[in-house]
């Protein structure tokens, strides 16, 4: 596909998660035009293809495919049926941007990989907290030896959080919604990947659901880093912060700040504004996933969130699932792929 075309986009999924990758497409309608969007349910079909003027409204997926004509289809459908979507894109040649978690169990997303490969369609993955969450400014504060080597990671997500629908039901809940984000953070700072892990999980009768609320994970990276993560979906204290320490100075990050300090500075030293977090930009930093598979097609390359490198992200979230429930630690291979059985 030549570089500058506008490419035609089409949303599998019509639900809430959809407003956020149309509100940023909208906003780049010289780069894409949203012409087609499938879901089963025709209300909500036709709810949100109204909203954003959709014209093609499709409630079958195999219509959507013979009929629709997009250049690109965005999955947006829940995780728990990537597979039965994704795998009939695959078969039609069309290139996937998909939501995040890719799946929900690393099995099913190495299916997926590997019938992307043998048919050739190139799939990336919204990992939009990347640069929502300030971890790519934080990983080139690194890059530029802001702080030194770094020693540790120390990580917190804690609000409340109570889903409805096709979630609440679902074993895992509070890594696959939240973590999943996170520990594909880790390993964008690091530039490295995990060598070990072990994950405790618990379920607050604070929430609605049948999976994990709350859970604490330690990794071990294979640059020596470690990192400590604490996530709860069922706290009244609101709480997101990364401190990122090394040997000359520690980073301190919420959504929207950064901070510097050095050694017996009680206040930082330098502090910077996330110049693509907060919610108002949220959908930018979608769409800019979405661009990122548009570019890797043009320049005929891999994006740096394709389906291949999410298999390591989706390594983490399983293995922390597995330790779990094994109450052990779980190993991964040089390439950060989770060692099973």
């Amino acid at each position: 596909m030549a570089e500058n075309k506008r490419y035609s986009v089409g949303f599998i999924g019509a639900g809430h998660v959809t407003k956020m990758h149309l509100d940023g497409l909208m906003k780049n309608k010289d780069r894409v035009d949203v012409t087609a969007i499938c879901d089963m349910n025709p209300e909500v079909l036709n709810e949100r293809a109204d909203t954003y003027d959709i014209k093609q409204r499709f409630t079958e997926l195999n219509k959507f495919i013979d009929e629709s004509n997009v250049d690109i289809a965005i999955v947006c459908t829940p995780s728990v049926i990537r597979k039965d979507v994704i795998f009939p894109l695959i078969e039609a040649g069309i290139p996937i941007f998909c939501e995040k978690p890719f799946s929900e169990t690393l099995e099913e997303a190495k299916e997926i990989v590997e019938k992307a490969k043998k048919h050739g369609v190139p799939i990336s993955v919204n990992q939009n907290f990347r640069t929502h969450y300030p971890f790519d400014f934080v990983k080139n504060l690194i890059q530029k030896n802001e702080i030194g080597s770094v020693s540790s990671v120390k990580f917190q997500d804690f609000y409340f959080r109570q889903d409805k629908g096709w979630r609440t039901q679902c074993e895992r809940n509070s890594l696959s919604v939240m973590g999943v984000h996170w520990l594909d953070g880790f390993r964008w700072i690091l530039d490295s990947e995990a060598k070990s892990l072990s994950c405790q999980t618990y379920s607050s009768p604070a929430i609605d659901c049948v999976g994990d609320t709350d859970s604490s994970v330690q990794i071990l990276f294979q640059n020596g880093v470690t990192v400590s993560y604490s996530q709860s979906l069922s706290s009244t204290f609101n709480r997101t912060e990364l401190i990122v320490v090394g040997e000359t100075g520690t980073v301190v990050a919420d959504y929207t700040t950064i901070s510097l300090y050095r050694k017996g500075s009680k206040e930082p030293v330098k502090t910077w504004k996330n110049p693509t977090g907060g919610p108002d930009l949220k959908p930018d930093s979608t769409f800019n996933g979405l661009d990122l598979l548009i570019q890797s097609i043009e320049r005929n390359e891999s994006a740096s969130n394709n389906g291949e490198d999410n298999l390591k992200t989706i390594s983490l979230l399983e293995g922390a699932y597995l330790s779990a429930d094994k109450q052990n630690i779980v190993k991964f291979d040089t390439d950060g792929i989770l060692i099973q059985g």
